[in-house]
């Protein structure tokens, strides 16, 4: 016959060890989860600095129709005078006070030299208004923290000014990121209406068309503070 102190006994060992088994149980649980459980990444911390470096270009293309031909063609011109920064906070977003891209409109060169002087003496009035700015205020599809590696879509808008007439735009582009470079290219679209720019008119040219596209070939050298 069991005793009522053998009773007492035993329940009060069964209750250690399911206590005990509850919590190898927990714990096993826990550890199973943390382990399922992938880090959170971390914040960037510091400011990150991209500067315009050599390589960087801006090209402009509008499709011209010219007398006694059928068939439109590209008028294209180019410029390597292109300078600035891009200054990124630390939660991803742009620093406009800091940041600024600016292309020289003199510089600009395409096969016509007629056409080219057109634009700088009547389109852009480049003895007035020499320069074009860009002032970013935000960006799309930029990763954060800032990437040290890979590729990524973005879209980056802020405020264009030519000819003295400031428009918001955006640019539509894509980076390839290493530690201490950013390079891609991003493509633009405005009217000649836009910035209230005269349209050439030249030799055998018979119209232009309205819309005029601006892509920016860029290499940037990346620091951080």
């Amino acid at each position: 016959m069991i005793s009522q102190k053998q009773t007492v006994v035993g329940r009060a060992l069964a209750c250690a060890i399911g206590l005990a088994i509850a919590g190898v149980l927990t714990a096993g649980v826990g550890s199973l989860l943390a382990q399922g459980q992938a880090p959170a990444p971390a914040a960037q911390s510091t400011t990150t600095r991209l500067e315009i470096a050599e390589g960087t270009k801006m090209s402009y293309r509008v499709s011209e129709q010219f007398v006694g031909i059928n068939f439109p063609s590209d008028a294209v011109g180019e410029s390597q005078t292109v300078a600035g920064t891009l200054v990124i906070a630390p939660d991803g977003s742009i620093n406009s006070s800091l940041s600024k891209l600016t292309v020289d409109l003199r510089t600009f060169k395409s096969e016509q030299d007629q056409r080219d002087n057109y634009l700088r003496t009547r389109t852009f009035e480049t003895e007035k208004f020499p320069q074009a700015e860009f002032v970013p205020r935000r960006v799309q599809g930029l990763p954060n923290p800032f990437p040290t590696m890979g590729q990524a879509g973005f879209q980056l808008t802020g405020d264009m000014t030519i000819k003295g007439v400031t428009k918001e735009v955006t640019w539509n582009g894509v980076a390839t990121f290493t530690k201490e470079q950013v390079a891609g290219r991003a493509l633009m679209n405005f009217t000649f209406a836009t910035f209230g720019l005269t349209k050439p008119a030249i030799g055998r040219l018979l119209s232009v068309d309205d819309k005029i596209q601006l892509e920016l070939v860029f290499r940037m050298k990346v620091s951080s503070s």
